[in-house]
């Protein structure tokens, strides 16, 4: 039995496995060429620390979390020397803890606002009440008017028998008046005539006594 052989088809079988090598061979010669992603790492890790600093713990835990399982990722994958994957997964890392840090600082203006908001209320009730109680504390410092004098009352008026009848003089009985006597008489009494009125109201003269006293 006679065997052929093809030579055309032995040399294709060997051009396929030496190019499969050669690919084999590439690539495990960049992956040992890639040098290790440091600055990335570096600057994955800042950003994780600044968000951090934002209180992204509080505003956006869910971002920070990714940032953080990503930074862990790409140390594992530096730790196996694949620095490709340690590399993006730096970089994803990254944007996330940026992501993280603005939503907290958004988060913290407003809740800077909404304390604003509570204190501006709280001072706004409180000059409520100060002008509620003005009135009553302007009240209570005015001083209370004076009770009215009492009235005086008036005088009875007097009896129309002191009104008409006048006052008795020095007179004795018989229409004389009684004076005491000058020191001729002896320390007593001289009895003279009253003056009687005229009809014109003038008092009569006594023509026996001359003018003379």
């Amino acid at each position: 039995m006679a065997h052929i052989f093809y030579p055309l088809a032995t040399s294709h079988g060997r051009i396929c496995t030496a190019m499969t090598a050669l690919v084999v061979v590439l690539a495990l010669g960049g992956c040992a060429t890639m040098p290790p992603p440091n600055d990335a790492m570096n600057l994955a890790q800042a950003r994780l620390q600044d968000a951090r600093d934002a209180d992204a713990s509080d505003y956006a835990p869910v971002d920070l979390g990714f940032a953080q399982n990503k930074f862990q990722q790409a140390q594992a994958a530096m730790a196996e020397r694949k620095y490709a994957d340690a590399a993006n997964l730096a970089a994803e890392s990254r944007a996330d803890a940026e992501l993280a840090r603005a939503k907290a600082q958004l988060g913290a203006a407003r809740a800077q606002i909404q304390a604003k908001l509570k204190e501006n209320d709280r001072l706004r009730k409180v000059g409520e009440q100060i002008d509620a109680g003005a009135p009553a504390q302007a009240a209570s410092a005015t001083p209370a008017t004076p009770p009215p004098a009492a009235a005086i009352p008036d005088m009875p008026a007097p009896a129309s028998s002191t009104l008409s009848t006048p006052p008795a003089g020095p007179r004795s009985r018989g229409g004389f008046q009684t004076v005491p006597a000058g020191q001729g008489s002896g320390g007593g009494f001289q009895t003279v005539p009253a003056p009687s009125s005229s009809a014109s109201g003038q008092p009569a003269t006594n023509p026996n006594q001359g003018g003379q006293p």
